[in-house]
């Protein structure tokens, strides 16, 4: 079986299973050989070049399954019968971790506490705190799980929204179709839901003007869901502050005008960028191949929009 891997540690892990024989394709250089051949493709972090161009000439792909939680850059191009999975979980520890990090962050002024460091300057004065807020976690999945679980202890209040409705093991998770009526009484506003037609720019001029005054925007999902000139406005004005791992364009160009906006902490994408991360990664592609080896049902696998 020929298996496209990312990288040596990814090799590593697979290549004692038995009839494996890995070729790692890390997105940069040639193609290896045998594209026609290959029967499983895992995928870099970073897309590769020509996602569209690789699967047509997969002819013998039977599972495709990415690095990431998202697929929006391979699912609308699978070839007819293969299976597309994501790595559902393994991320959720990091990213969650990154929320809460930059939301106490930005409450906390710490950018702007460690500007006055550089200029040698003592500035004190009150800030904001996380205590007491209403936190507002939008795309409440496996990843708002996890925030939740390290929001406890920071006597927050833990406001959640997914697509439907439902009753979750730590309360009510209301439907999408509520978020309206929920953003004016959030103190922090977390996006962790998925890249869809659905989803973007769903973060637009209406959706920030619904949120209360000095509200903080936490973006760890993906840069296209927020409208990016609305929410500079915004910020311009200083009414609401933002925190901001993903962007639209990403990378964010030099010069753009959210670099300077005020109010903004800006991470280049490395919320999930971690040993924990690699770590868990490592033992999904392991359990998955097993599974594809043996014949038994994949986990994460996806069957709809997402």
């Amino acid at each position: 079986m020929r298996i496209w891997v990312p990288s040596d540690a990814a090799a590593d892990v697979l290549s004692d299973l038995p009839g494996v024989e890995c070729a790692v394709y890390d997105g940069s250089g040639p193609l290896p050989e045998g594209i026609e051949e290959v029967e499983v493709w895992i995928p870099p972090l970073v897309t590769v070049p020509d996602v569209p161009g690789i699967l047509s000439r997969m002819t013998s792909l039977r599972l495709l399954q990415t690095v990431t939680a998202g697929v929006e850059p391979y699912r609308p191009y699978v070839p007819e019968g293969a299976v597309l999975c994501n790595a559902r979980g393994v991320h959720d520890a990091g990213t969650a971790e990154w929320a809460v990090g930059a939301m106490i962050a930005v409450l906390r002024e710490f950018p702007g506490f460690v500007d006055a460091q550089r200029r040698g300057e003592w500035t004190y004065h009150h800030t904001d705190v996380l205590a007491d807020a209403t936190v507002l976690i939008v795309g409440y999945g496996s990843i708002g799980a996890a925030l939740e679980r390290r929001l406890d202890g920071f006597e927050v209040e833990v406001v959640r929204v997914a697509r439907t409705a439902r009753d979750g093991e730590h309360g009510r998770v209301h439907g999408m179709d509520e978020l309206p009526a929920l953003l004016p009484g959030a103190d922090v506003v977390v996006l962790l839901v998925p890249a869809t037609a659905d989803t973007a720019g769903m973060v637009d001029a209406g959706f920030l003007a619904r949120m209360k005054d000095g509200a903080v925007l936490v973006n760890a999902a993906r840069g296209g869901i927020v409208d990016t000139d609305a929410l500079v406005a915004e910020l311009k004005t200083g009414r609401l502050r933002a925190a901001l791992d993903v962007t639209a364009p990403e990378p964010l160009p030099a010069g753009h005008p959210l670099w300077s906006a005020p109010g903004v902490l800006i991470t280049p994408h490395v919320a999930g960028s971690t040993p924990a991360s690699g770590r868990r990664l490592l033992r999904l592609l392991r359990s998955q191949l097993l599974r594809h080896l043996a014949g038994e049902p994949l986990n994460n696998v996806i069957t709809d929009a997402y």
